[in-house]
């Protein structure tokens, strides 16, 4: 195994297993869990939106030009599409209740294909750059922090055992690296054109999940200084990615 290919299988872990530990809380501590999901669910919203709007876009648009968005544009909808109509990408631990035992085969399959695209996400980037692929990975690992949250509460609510839980969320989550090595193997055999449109891909998917699914969550049901708060978790999460933009040049 060569050593690029070492670090891309860390970051792809980086960016799946390690984010399970939202869900290891829940398992431990609910009342943690919950206090944690308040916020990193809008700190979560502001780091995709500025992998997104901040890295893969304009990585897009300076390899193909304003056909970029388009690609932006039509897999936002195709993540709109496919979550309405086949799978959900990502369930909060509040709205578990609402959930029939099921959807949660439905659950599973919409997160391991969220997971896939995770893969390709960071192998994409880190075929473009080292350090694009460790600020995907970590932006990656924010975000799936609180969306396992979401998947044990799911899961335990609907009457699985933490033990199965556990072992459902780790196998799904493991899914990011065979996406991460199908866009590393796939572009050493020439095809290096298709890593913007699968950056493209990611940035439509990851706008979708900060502008619809987690954004819309700051002031549901919220006080004016909770909301305020979450406010300056998103703007916290957006600084982090344009902090992590300058300490670690593309």
């Amino acid at each position: 195994m060569t050593d690029s290919l070492l670090i891309l299988v860390l970051l792809a872990l980086l960016g799946s297993v390690a984010g399970l530990v939202g869900g290891v809380v829940f398992l431990v501590k609910k009342d943690w869990a919950r206090v944690l999901s308040i916020y990193a669910i809008p700190y979560a919203a502001g780091v995709l939106l500025a992998v997104s709007i901040l890295h893969l876009i304009p990585e897009v648009v300076d390899h193909i030009g304003r056909d970029g968005y388009l690609y932006v544009l039509l897999a936002f909808l195709g993540a709109f599409i496919f979550e309405k109509y086949f799978a959900s990408l990502h369930h909060h631990e509040e709205h578990a209740e609402t959930m029939q035992k099921s959807t949660i085969p439905l659950v599973i399959f919409g997160d391991t294909i969220h997971n896939f695209i995770d893969g390709v996400a960071i192998g994409a980037a880190f075929l473009t750059s080292p350090s694009f692929g460790l600020v995907v990975a970590l932006s990656t690992f924010l975000h799936e922090t609180p969306h396992e949250i979401g998947d044990f509460g799911v899961l335990i609510s609907r009457g699985w055992s933490r033990k199965r839980t556990f072992i459902a969320n780790f196998f799904s989550s493991l899914v990011t690296i065979p996406g991460a090595l199908f866009v590393y193997f796939f572009a050493r055999d020439g095809q290096t054109s298709i890593i913007p449109i699968m950056l493209a891909i990611s940035a439509g998917v990851f706008l979708y999940l900060g502008a619809s699914d987690f954004l819309p969550e700051i002031g549901e049901n919220d006080g004016k200084s909770r909301t305020i708060k979450k406010i300056l978790f998103v703007i916290l999460g957006v600084f982090t990615i344009y902090l992590l933009s300058i300490f670690l040049p593309e």
